[in-house]
């Protein structure tokens, strides 16, 4: 069963979507494997975005994620990568197709609602920055075979 970090940003926290959006990836059938409030450091999103350092929009991006409180959080399914980076869309609200997170409820350059891994590789990495192994539950919920078939993988 494949795992990705998924943050919800302080721009969702303080538009008051944080439902809204939790409820999409409920809905496509993604498993909340672990789940907290709180607020970034200066030094963690320096770790978690260490390699954009450098690049022109990276102080920015540091500003953005530790300028209020996030949700930050596991989801697990069979190819929950791909699937929560769907339901997110296109970096730039004003890009994404509406249906989208991003679409539906961003139009902003800076402000893009909602992190989520984009590899396997990193999401490995960036849940060890925010969860340990005891902070995640395996679990699944009644009628996960309905959604995610024993076979198909």
């Amino acid at each position: 069963m494949e795992r990705t970090l998924i943050i919800l940003k302080p721009d969702c926290l303080q538009r008051r979507l944080t439902g809204r959006v939790l409820q999409r990836f409920e809905d496509k059938g993604l498993v909340l494997a672990g789940m907290k409030l709180m607020q970034i450091s200066r030094d963690l999103a320096e770790r978690h975005y260490a390699p954009h350092k450098g690049k022109p929009f990276y102080p920015g991006l540091i500003d953005y994620i530790t300028s209020g409180p996030v949700v930050v959080m596991v989801l697990q399914g069979n190819r929950c990568i791909d699937i929560a980076r769907t339901l997110m869309g296109k970096t730039f609200g004003y890009e994404a197709v509406p249906g989208t997170i991003r679409g539906d409820f961003g139009a902003s350059r800076s402000f893009n609602l909602v992190h989520g891994s984009d590899a396997p590789e990193s999401a490995e990495t960036e849940i060890a920055l925010y969860f340990s192994k005891d902070e995640l539950l395996d679990y699944a919920p009644a009628g996960s075979d309905w959604v995610f078939p024993k076979n198909d993988d």
